[in-house]
């Protein structure tokens, strides 16, 4: 005679439950997620930092750049590599010592807009002005007795490249900059450096270079 016992199903074992198998999966996938994410945050591919402060205009060779490795992730296109530096390429903006140079900072020269002049202010300029500080050029017209008229603006904005500075001379401090000036601004420049007129320069509280 068959007795209950012998009647009532037998359990299934707990790893052929469909609910057991689908938390090992979930587990699995979630490891492995993990471990993508975190073997792409260890990539790291070579890319360019400015060596020195670069302003626009300036000619740009490996001199100027240093190679650094830095996990960028998919944002490795964005910034200029050792492998998409094209000769002859010029500064489109001022990059900073140190920072990781974009693709969109550089470009051809034969495009660019700006161009350097060299002049010497008649007097000091601010200590904060220094290479990539962006700064306003006035110029006041020579008068008969050695004196200057009404300063006005000359070029509204110029990146400086360079200062030097002479204290030797007898009437006090000489500085000689080297800026980048908009092309349409350089026919008045030379005018004013023709003419005599005093130049003056004046930082631009603020800017970005």
């Amino acid at each position: 005679m068959t007795s209950p016992e012998s009647l009532r199903p037998r359990p299934r074992p707990f790893w052929a439950d469909a609910r057991f198998l689908l938390g090992i999966a979930l587990i699995v996938i979630s490891v492995a997620g993990v471990w993508l994410v975190v073997a792409s945050a260890r990539q790291t591919a070579p890319v360019f930092a400015a060596a020195r402060t670069i302003v626009p205009g300036e000619s740009v060779s490996a001199d100027d750049l240093r190679v650094v490795e830095v996990a960028l992730g998919g944002a490795g296109d964005v910034y200029a590599s050792p492998t998409s530096l094209a000769p002859g390429a010029v500064a489109t903006r001022t990059i900073e010592a140190g920072e990781l140079v974009p693709r969109g900072a550089m470009g051809e020269a034969s495009a660019s807009t700006t161009t350097t002049v060299v002049i010497a202010t008649v007097g000091d300029v601010s200590a904060t002005v220094a290479p990539g500080s962006v700064v306003e050029v006035w110029a006041a017209p020579a008068g008969d007795r050695g004196d200057y008229g009404t300063p006005r603006i000359l070029v509204p904005s110029a990146t400086v490249v360079s200062v030097s500075r002479d204290d030797a001379v007898v009437s006090g401090t000489q500085v000689s900059m080297e800026l980048v000036i908009p092309r349409a601004d350089v026919a008045a420049t030379l005018t004013a450096l023709g003419d005599g007129s005093g130049l003056s320069v004046v930082p631009v509280t603020g800017a970005t270079p």
